[in-house]
């Protein structure tokens, strides 16, 4: 399992500042300390404070470049922000996001298709976050399939079945990670998965640990990345180790500091 770093986000204030004064130090700083925790990928969002969000996204882009060299997640729904992402990106990316709607799917997938991007698809349409796995997985066929229409890999697609804060959405826990379990049946080789970790322990106390266990049980289901915090140390190691009770990594004593190094 990967983590892509979440931190460089314009909804956090630090980084909403340094888009509005185009101070590359913030981002540039969460850049080194993500790459040097084992992020796989940085996620780029300029948030909602940004007056010209392609602008915004192109400034990110290339000053994040300028201090890691891991691949890059565009986050946003203005698609023309993302466009102009990854037409300076020096690498292939990613692109996040797009949900179960046609209008959007033929865009996106067209865009992942001649950039070489990979794609996360959101298993939900224009009524919402469905409530059961059920019509969840019926979602992320869709998203294969459409895939599939854009002769796109199918490993280059994440479905993300969508967490709730489980203060507000306390059953959508084993609906998330049964969801996981049957994208895992949807095709051969199979959609991989991922999450946006951070939103089931939103409004809560205990973010941390509730993140740190939430990860490790997807996991046991199927997940393959998260969106998440790479500077949560304990996170990281919850990670790791779930990795090799799982058998995906051979145990050494330092299996922890290989993980961390996995991401660079």
């Amino acid at each position: 399992m990967i983590i892509i770093g979440e931190r460089i986000n314009g909804m956090f204030s630090d980084i909403a500042r340094a888009i509005r004064r185009r101070d590359p130090g913030p981002v540039q700083e969460w850049a080194r300390r993500q790459e040097a925790m084992g992020a796989a990928y940085l996620d780029l969002n300029v948030g909602p404070a940004a007056a010209d969000r392609v602008a915004a996204m192109r400034w990110l882009v290339e000053v994040t470049q300028e201090a890691s060299k891991l691949p890059l997640c565009l986050d946003s729904t203005d698609y023309d922000a993302i466009a102009a992402g990854l037409e300076i990106c020096k690498g292939p990316a990613m692109i996040n996001s797009v949900p179960a709607v046609q209008e959007k799917m033929d865009r996106v997938f067209a865009m992942a298709a001649r950039y070489g991007a990979e794609i996360i698809g959101l298993a939900m349409n224009e009524t919402g976050v469905p409530r059961d796995a059920e019509s969840r997985v019926a979602l992320a066929v869709e998203l294969v399939a459409n895939c599939d229409a854009h002769a796109i890999p199918i490993d280059k697609l994440y479905i993300d079945p969508i967490v709730l804060p489980v203060n507000v959405g306390q059953d959508q826990g084993p609906a998330v990670f049964e969801t996981l379990r049957q994208i895992k049946l949807l095709s051969d080789p199979p959609p991989k998965t991922t999450l946006g970790l951070s939103n089931i322990s939103q409004g809560t106390k205990n973010r941390e640990l509730i993140n740190r266990i939430f990860v490790v049980m997807a996991m046991a289901c199927g997940l393959d990345s998260a969106i998440g915090d790479a500077c949560d140390e304990e996170l990281v190691k919850a990670v790791a180790t779930a990795r090799i009770l799982l058998n995906k990594d051979i145990y050494c004593d330092s299996y922890v500091k290989i993980f961390y190094n996995q991401g660079r």
